[in-house]
């Protein structure tokens, strides 16, 4: 392993040897603070560098017994207009009209212009 010593003394590790280190802590059974004292860091470090590994910005080899989560991608699913609690009533003169809460906007503006335009 190949960790370098700055001149105050901190050590700085190579992204390979820290990717290396976060699979172990992937293996069934491992904890962050056996593996952390196993290579004589704070258990605190490995979780920064098993976060930036998880959003992607450390990478990861393959290692016999480490378990990753599987990925799922599903569709987005369509937004689904939410219903106002409110009835919907349009009153035009001596008319008075009761729509569902559920009715769609365009429906509504199509009912109030066929008022408008009605003599």
């Amino acid at each position: 392993m190949e960790v370098m010593f700055g001149p105050s003394g901190n050590r700085h590790w190579s992204d390979s040897i820290s990717g290396r280190v976060v699979a172990e802590t992937l293996v069934p059974g491992v904890t962050i603070n056996e593996v952390a004292r196993r290579h004589d860091l704070r258990p605190n470090h490995l979780s920064s560098w098993r976060r930036l590994a998880k959003n992607g910005k450390l990478v990861v080899p393959d290692l016999a017994g480490a378990e990753f989560a599987p990925v799922v991608l599903a569709p987005e699913a369509a937004p689904v207009a939410v219903p106002s609690e409110r009835a919907v009533e349009i009153i035009y003169g001596a008319i008075t009209i009761c729509l569902d809460a559920g009715t769609q906007p365009d429906r509504v503006v199509e009912i109030a212009h066929a008022l408008s335009t009605t003599p």
